[in-house]
């Protein structure tokens, strides 16, 4: 399998949930052991428990992008979400358009079968499938057009973005829609001065997901710089009425105990894969922070807490 996206439960980069408004966030991608070096390689099956974690920590976020959807589009009969990961999305899809057919596709079998068995859970497999395949090609095996195309956090997990848009386009029927989710605001969880360690550890953290975002998509297949201009870049693949909009996540402190394993997850995996990088004093204190016996640390902290936000875009097929 190439590198074929899926996000939604996600966090492409190694850790925190940031999003550098170039998109690397809450998405996900394919690199199932291609080794592209840089420390940029994601093995999105093993890390599925974390997919599924995360979109449903984010669920309220995707049920109000899903809700504005729905006010700008007809009832869709066939809704594909390229990209999907473990389906949480997708299900959400399938509630939230309880008139739809929904197709989740995904370079990852493992993570379409745990999406199967998602919908079955919920009640959904009557109208509920999935594709297995690298994007964008594998949406020429659907069997018919999308009356609206989702791609949460997932085409810039494509080399060629702008070649990808417009294969996605390709799939749409006249009148469909296609949604990306790109860009947004990096995530925070800690409060700016911690009370120990050097203030504003986050945004230096940003700063080292940054740098791994842009060795992930130079190390993609094919991958070519683009000017991240959405409305610019949907327009060029022959798309109309592009508009934008951002939700937002605000899970206030105290977490409940979710959000916190959700945090504890998430900078334990920036410590794990920026080790190197960090100073000594920033190292020291997500040493401290992740200690379970420091009253200090994540563990027992009453001031954690998830405030996110996420772009969607938005753009229609002429009929």
């Amino acid at each position: 399998m190439a590198h074929d996206p899926h996000p939604h439960a996600s966090d492409d980069t190694p850790g925190h949930g940031h999003d550098h408004g170039h998109g690397g966030g809450h998405g996900s991608g394919h690199g199932l052991g291609h080794g592209h070096g840089h420390g940029t390689d994601i093995d999105w099956a093993e890390m599925a428990p974390h997919l599924e974690a995360q979109a449903e920590l984010f669920t309220p976020l995707y049920e109000r992008a899903l809700s504005w959807l729905a006010k700008e589009i007809t009832e869709p009969g066939l809704i594909v979400d390229a990209g999907s990961g473990p389906g949480v999305v997708s299900c959400l899809m399938a509630e939230n358009f309880p008139g739809a057919r929904v197709l989740a596709v995904d370079g990852s079998a493992p993570l379409l079968v745990r999406a199967e068995e998602r919908a079955a859970r919920l009640g959904y497999s009557d109208r509920f499938g999935t594709l297995a395949g690298d994007l964008p090609g594998v949406l020429e095996d659907m069997d018919y057009p999308a009356d609206l195309l989702w791609a949460g956090r997932s085409l810039h997990h494509l080399g060629d973005q702008r070649a990808a848009l417009a294969a996605f386009a390709d799939r749409l029927a006249p009148g469909g829609t296609l949604a990306i989710m790109e860009g947004g605001l990096p995530s925070r969880f800690l409060p700016r001065d911690l009370g120990f360690g050097r203030p504003s550890l986050e945004a230096r953290l940003d700063g080292l997901e940054a740098e791994w975002f842009a060795r992930m998509r130079a190390d993609l297949p094919g991958s070519v710089d683009v000017v991240e201009d959405w409305s610019a870049l949907l327009a060029a693949a022959g798309l109309k009425h592009a508009r934008s909009r951002s939700f937002l996540l605000d899970l206030p402190a105290p977490l409940p105990d979710r959000g916190r394993a959700y945090v504890i997850d998430q900078l334990s995996r920036l410590r794990d894969s920026y080790a190197d990088a960090l100073d000594a004093d920033d190292r020291a204190t997500l040493d401290r922070l992740l200690d379970p016996a420091d009253p200090a640390g994540l563990h027992r902290r009453t001031d954690l807490f998830v405030l996110a936000a996420h772009t969607v875009h938005t753009a229609v097929k002429a009929v």
